[in-house]
């Protein structure tokens, strides 16, 4: 009997499907459940004339999603292939050894906390845990916000030079979230010069009004930068407050460090 990519929920299908991609991305799924497939073995599979099959084969074989080992007509999954594995295997270690210490710093300061990823001049929300408070900051799991307009984003990038951070801001105007954001490539330079000597970032309603926030760098991990943020409604960060946030940050980031980042 022959197997059948699934396809899917026919609700969720696109408006304009691609059946080229699709058929590539079937080809990946059936990699999946077997060791190695022929061109025979996709075309049936696809339901495809085998000419269609190599030409798809051959662009996957190209962006190494698949290789061929010498002296076999046989096609097995490829380095690009278990790069992203990998890369998705380690991400979901991170998250799984952080979130402990999201639970303890939010149970201890009573406020959100976030584990955010440096994705180019972007910040990657990839884990949280709410505050129990009844007023507090929303989870921001799964969004992603401009860099320079987070603590989490100016935290991550006292991890690089300056050389590296002009790179990733070409232009002397940022563009603005807020009336607090941070809009001068000049003035984030500055701010992530003073966060790397402190040893965290602050924001203070620079991506969203109301809202204050302490980050601390925690490293790389699996080619990923990462940090912790601790946000809260901006009428409970007082001075005292941001210290105390601040220490308890940078406790917990010397802890992950030794053990693991």
């Amino acid at each position: 009997m022959t197997t059948r990519a699934t396809k899917g929920d026919d609700a969720q299908r696109p408006q304009y499907p691609i059946e080229s991609v699709d058929n590539a991305l079937r080809i990946l799924l059936l990699l999946g459940e077997r060791r190695n497939v022929r061109l025979t073995d996709v075309s049936e599979y696809l339901g495809v004339a085998t000419s269609t099959a190599h030409r798809l084969m051959a662009m996957l074989l190209y962006r190494g999603f698949v290789r061929q080992p010498e002296g076999s007509r046989a096609y097995e999954p490829g380095p690009s292939l278990t790069t992203i594995a990998f890369s998705v295997l380690r991400q979901v270690d991170v998250r799984a050894r952080m979130h402990p210490y999201l639970e303890r710093l939010s149970s201890g300061l009573g406020e959100t906390v976030h584990l955010g990823r440096l994705d180019g001049d972007t910040v990657s929300f990839v884990d949280a845990v709410e505050s129990p408070r009844a007023v507090r900051v929303g989870s921001r799991l799964g969004k992603t916000m401009p860099a320079h307009c987070t603590s989490s984003g100016k935290a991550l990038l006292t991890m690089l030079d300056e050389t590296a951070i002009r790179t990733l801001y070409p232009d002397e105007k940022l563009p603005r979230l807020t009336p607090q954001s941070v809009t001068k490539r000049s003035v984030l330079l500055k701010q992530v010069a003073e966060a790397r000597d402190r040893g965290y970032a602050t924001s203070l309603e620079e991506s969203e009004d109301g809202v204050a926030s302490v980050s601390v760098p925690l490293g790389e991990y699996g080619g990923a930068r990462y940090a912790l943020n601790v946000a809260s409604p901006q009428g409970r960060m007082t001075d005292e407050t941001q210290a105390e946030i601040a220490a308890g940050l940078m406790a917990v980031a010397t802890e992950v460090r030794s053990y693991f980042l």
